[in-house]
């Protein structure tokens, strides 16, 4: 049986089409969860659940006793489901020894029941045995990270699904701050959609009130100042960072500045960059790339390069790594001179 979308296994759902068995596996958990929490409330009613529906966790089971429970048949209902939560933590769910009574399930499983096995951060070998059986007779739903430029995209599909509209400058600050971690991403979308009347799109306004940022000290800010050479705007912004360390962490915003000048640094190698070329960098609305186009004239490309440098040693000094003392905020701040005050790498060591 071919691996199929979530798309797909969702439209089925609403139709109530339920497979024999599920297995849903990958690095992103947020269509495992999904697919997982539809499955667990829509195949039975409420009161067929006490009976009828039971849910292992990996940990705590084996293959034994999953098939045990797969094998039953439903009590006064038409289906009964098994949920295998964590499935990924099974012991003995890849070794050898028991694949033949999985086989032997997977070949001729109990119609009435809906097996789930939900088997997170991860995806089995499917040049293996196991991968390979579960492939043909399974319906196998493999979740994969988005990459940092779908992910403007998929977000403006998920709020136009919830019949919501949002703004380019919206979607600009929800993909760079969150990114590609889609459990996060939705709820604090879905958070939004409940304080947002009908028919107002969700704004850069209420991403920050609603998300926790700064509306005038923020990364963004920062990164707006260092592209027009803002130097006492940036400074004002580094000392409110340096006061706030736990709602401005270092690590996340060394991640915002260092996908802005790597993307900054594959444009420089692009003359006249297409539409197609501003699209696999994720920045899909003119709004995005304002300050690109912006960034372009500032920042020469081995100016550029050079500050690509200057942001992994910033991250290494934050793993302790040739930092000494320096806290933090000394860390960023010297790396923001530095941006603002070029200074050639020999000279600082680097």
């Amino acid at each position: 049986m071919p691996a199929v979308s979530a798309d797909e296994i969702l439209n089925q759902l609403r139709q109530r089409q339920f497979a024999p068995v599920y297995f849903l596996q990958g690095e992103e958990p947020y269509y495992v969860d999904l697919v997982t929490d539809i499955l667990e409330k829509a195949v039975l009613q409420e009161h067929e659940k006490g009976f009828n529906q039971v849910v292992l966790y990996g940990k705590d089971t084996d293959v034994a006793t999953i098939l045990n429970q797969a094998k039953r048949f439903p009590m006064m209902a038409e289906r009964s489901v098994v949920i295998i939560k964590e499935a990924q933590a099974v012991a003995d769910l890849e070794a050898e020894k028991t694949w033949p009574f999985l086989e032997a399930y997977l070949k001729n499983p109990l119609q009435s029941t809906v097996l789930v096995f939900c088997y997170k951060h991860k995806t089995l070998d499917s040049r293996k045995k196991l991968g390979k059986l579960l492939t043909e007779k399974a319906t196998v739903l493999t979740s994969k990270k988005l990459y940092d430029n779908q992910v403007p995209g998929w977000l403006t599909a998920y709020v136009r699904s919830k019949g919501q509209q949002i703004t380019p400058q919206a979607t600009a600050i929800l993909s760079e701050y969150i990114g590609a971690e889609l459990g996060r991403l939705t709820n604090e979308v879905d958070k939004m959609l409940l304080n947002v009347p009908a028919g107002q799109p969700i704004d850069d306004d209420l991403v920050q009130r609603m998300v926790g940022i700064s509306k005038e000290y923020n990364i963004f800010e920062l990164q707006s100042a260092l592209i027009r050479r803002d130097v006492l705007k940036a400074n004002r912004i580094l000392l409110y960072f340096e006061a706030n360390p736990k709602a401005n962490p270092l690590i996340p915003n060394l991640t915002l500045l260092f996908n802005y000048f790597s993307r900054l640094l594959a444009l420089h190698q692009l003359p006249n960059p297409t539409e197609a070329d501003w699209k696999r960098l994720g920045l899909v609305s003119t709004f995005a790339r304002k300050d690109y186009q912006t960034g372009l004239k500032v920042f020469s490309f081995e100016r550029t390069r050079g500050i690509v440098h200057l942001i992994r040693r910033a991250d290494l000094q934050s793993k302790g790594i040739e930092s000494g003392s320096m806290t933090d905020g000394e860390i960023l701040r010297e790396l923001i001179f530095l941006i603002l005050h070029p200074v050639p790498l020999h000279a600082i060591g680097a």
